[in-house]
């Protein structure tokens, strides 16, 4: 069964289930990688309700017990990161490929934002305003939303740092960032090591750390003074950044108006850079 194929069926069921049942079953929506190697008493111990109840559960979902419910979890979790497996299927697929990855993508928004915590979102911002500095990590696919964030936070003003692999690797460069700074990282699957032992590093250090990452399982989020959380299935290779990218723009969003004036004068400055005709053709406007 293909990740939105399961989501669905589990939305799809949702409204008609007992109140416990219900919250079971939206934690496992939220938190499909999470509970997809988490033994039965793990995760029962987080939900705080009986083993029993997590078979029940999985039998109302249509499975034969939770053993079969885990099970196909992993399945969907390892071909979501399997490239060879994903471009078999891609294949196969042919002309139903696009209204696939349309699919894949609506499901992508709808989930991350079922797990955005507004509460969370504003703690964010409180972070981000009393940072010294603010830095920026990722490798793969999560530099690419990284590099985004870090031109967002420049044209708002704030002090940043956007780390990448070069003559320094990322520990030793988050060596140097001050303790009453902010890292903010993000890490997709196949989660890199490099970035686990750089905010390893960071937490040692005192640097308090921001994650955007699709589990609570994830290996970063052992060192995250705040994570959010996000969806990124694809029916083809590797991860979406449909989701990761819709969370930053809900954060840089939110942080812009959380800044009020002084976001206000930085991004008049940069107004006049963008009216500035050596650079830009002013007719087709000011966005980027």
């Amino acid at each position: 069964m293909e990740s939105v194929d399961l989501q669905n069926m589990m939305l799809q069921k949702l409204p008609n289930l007992p109140k416990k049942a219900r919250r079971v079953t939206e934690y496992l929506l939220s938190n499909m990688r999470h509970a997809a190697f988490k033994s039965i008493g793990e995760v029962a111990g987080e939900l705080q309700v009986s083993k029993a109840q997590l078979v029940r559960v999985a039998r109302v979902l249509g499975f034969d017990g939770y053993a079969e419910l885990k099970s196909c979890f992993q399945k969907t979790i390892l071909e979501q990161i399997n490239p060879a497996a994903l471009l078999v299927k891609a294949t196969d697929m042919k002309d139903e490929l696009p209204e696939k990855i349309l699919q894949a993508e609506r499901a992508n928004i709808e989930d991350t934002w079922t797990q955005t915590d507004m509460n969370k979102v504003g703690e964010f911002c409180r972070m981000v305003e009393s940072a010294r500095c603010n830095a920026f990590a990722g490798l793969g696919i999560s530099a690419l939303v990284m590099e985004l964030a870090y031109m967002r936070f420049c044209v708002m003003g704030l002090p940043s740092m956007l780390m990448k692999r070069g003559c320094l690797s990322l520990v030793e460069q988050i060596r140097c960032i001050p303790k009453d700074s902010l890292i903010i990282a993000c890490d997709m699957p196949n989660y890199a090591v490099d970035v686990t032992e750089a905010m390893r590093e960071g937490h040692e250090n005192g640097v308090k750390i921001a994650v955007i990452t699709d589990s609570p399982a994830a290996p970063i989020c052992a060192y995250a003074s705040l994570s959010f959380f996000v969806s990124a299935a694809s029916p083809t290779v590797g991860s979406s950044i449909i989701g990761p990218i819709f969370q930053l723009h809900l954060l840089t969003s939110s942080l812009v108006v959380h800044l009020g004036e002084p976001a206000r004068v930085a991004m008049e400055k940069e107004a006049r850079y963008l009216r500035d005709e050596r650079f830009f053709h002013p007719i087709f406007g000011l966005k980027y």
